[in-house]
């Protein structure tokens, strides 16, 4: 007798925030898994792509959608107009009755959404509002629903998450509006996507919206000063005062932080409220884990832990995908994942990757660093004053690195042989540190890449790069010429 199919999730704004998340959850949870997206093409570069079925459709076109839905049994609906103008409501509400009506006549077992938690408030922000009346309408689409509610979600490229982590890096001092003191029920994304997942498998008679938040409840002010803790900064000083509107607001936040304006203002907006969980219930169908839920500083640890275990990309949202959802993934926007700063050449060689690798493992110690001489002492010398490694470690072997060799001031952080090098930097900086050497191979060409990656670490690691950037060209535009310059005239001298 054959084995019954394993039920069929639709997931909607799977190119999103935690549509792309929850992709991967459904299928550990055993699903078999759809995604909807205007673009599906946007997918083809995650791993689990050959695992799910890809279909493009508009969710306002109510045929595309309705030929989604079929045969579907659980409906993921993660689709909001957020940032997308001042007409968002409108269509937020358009494209769900378009879903709920084709969820209806598809026969869809149940949907699930993911909402706002909001107060019992005649007047709610328009962000919430709308998040409110999209729950309303999916509720009486004759469909059982399940409505989970989330204030701010503790994750990496969550937009709420971000806008706190710029605000909490770069402004050591800050004047905040009243507003800051209201109470906010953060929440893991991890825990978002264990509900999301276990929402799937509710009773049909189950159709409600369920309040979910982590087990802390916080300030906004806290919130920022936890997460300066967690990420070893100095606590904030916070100074609260009654004329700041939210519209003023958002116009700071969009001044200070790379989220976008439009979609700053509605999240400033709904901060006005206090959204803290009226009930629990949804435990009665999705039990805590056995440790518990997650709470704000460990949420904040797992969403910074890339940062500090950085596999070296172009930008952290472009990192190499993992499963765990509270690192960035690659479509999340490029401002998401904390500041990144990148200075990136390559040039064509005229010798064979393996001379070139010679000089690129060579360099350090007594044959110094193909640059600026007089600049890499005098930083060397103000490393060592301030407490650093200096220059004066040099290698440990002439012609040969390893993973973990000390090299002046770096420490090698990956070897690839006879290809890359990369080094983190162990001097005395406000951040993060890393140089990547590469000999390429490329069409018959040998192609020398360089690139060195700046992470800073609060206001003064972002002063410090502006003061040094000015000084990259000579510093390593020079170190990319003569590395080059040196495979070139050993390659000469070997013929």
């Amino acid at each position: 007798m054959s084995r019954p199919a394993a039920p069929l999730a639709l997931v909607t704004g799977a190119t999103g925030y935690i549509g792309g998340r929850l992709v991967p959850e459904l299928l550990r949870a055993g699903f078999r898994v759809r995604t909807m997206a205007r673009h599906p093409d946007r997918l083809a570069g995650r791993p689990w792509h050959g695992e799910v079925e890809a279909v493009a459709a508009d969710a306002q076109d109510p045929e595309q959608v309705r030929r989604s839905l079929d045969g579907v049994d659980v409906a993921y609906y993660l689709i909001h107009s957020l940032g997308s103008g001042p007409t968002f409501e409108a269509r937020d509400r358009r494209t769900a009755r378009t879903f709920a009506t084709a969820a209806r006549e598809a026969g869809v077992g149940r949907v699930v959404y993911l909402g706002g938690l909001h107060p019992d408030a005649e007047r709610l922000s328009p962000h919430l509002d709308s998040r409110r009346e999209v729950g309303e309408i999916l509720l009486s689409s004759g469909v059982p629903t399940t409505v989970l509610q989330a204030a701010v979600i503790i994750g990496s490229g969550s937009a709420s998450f971000e806008m706190m982590r710029y605000l909490t890096e770069r402004l050591p001092v800050m004047v905040a509006p009243k507003w800051f003191d209201n109470r906010i029920q953060p929440i893991a994304v991890r825990d978002v996507l264990r509900y999301l997942v276990g929402s799937a498998t509710m009773p049909p008679e189950v159709s409600r919206p369920f309040d979910i938040g982590g087990p802390d409840v916080l300030t906004y002010r806290q919130m920022m000063q936890r997460y300066a803790r967690v990420a070893g900064l100095p606590p904030r000083v916070i100074r609260a005062v009654p004329v700041l509107t939210p519209r003023l607001a958002s116009l700071w936040v969009g001044l200070v932080t790379p989220v976008p304006g439009g979609l700053a203002r509605p999240l400033v907006e709904s901060l006005i409220h206090e959204v803290v969980a009226k009930e629990d219930d949804i435990r009665g169908f999705v039990p805590d884990p056995p440790d518990g839920l997650i709470g704000f500083d460990r949420a904040v640890e797992l969403a910074l832990q890339r940062v500090r275990e950085f596999d070296v990309t172009t930008t952290f949202s472009s990192a190499s995908f993992t499963d765990a959802p509270s690192d960035p993934l690659p479509e999340d926007p490029d401002w998401s994942g904390g500041s990144l700063y990148v200075d990136d050449r390559e040039t064509v060689v005229d010798a064979d990757p393996a001379t070139l690798w010679s000089v690129i493992e060579g360099i350090g110690g007594a044959r110094g660093w193909y640059s600026w001489q007089l600049g890499w002492v005098a930083r060397g010398v103000m490393d060592k004053v301030f407490g650093g490694p200096g220059l004066r470690r040099g290698r440990r072997h002439p012609d040969r690195l390893a993973v973990g060799d000390a090299l002046d001031w770096w420490r090698v952080e990956k070897v690839e042989e006879g290809r890359t090098l990369r080094l983190r930097a162990e001097m005395r900086l406000p951040g993060l540190a890393w140089l990547e050497l590469v000999a390429d191979a490329d069409g018959g060409r040998t192609v020398f890449r360089q690139r060195a990656i700046y992470h800073p670490h609060g206001l003064l690691g972002q002063a410090y790069w502006w003061a040094v950037a000015p000084f990259y060209g000579v510093v390593f535009g020079g170190m990319q010429r003569n590395i080059t310059r040196a495979a070139e005239e050993r390659a000469r001298a070997r013929v």
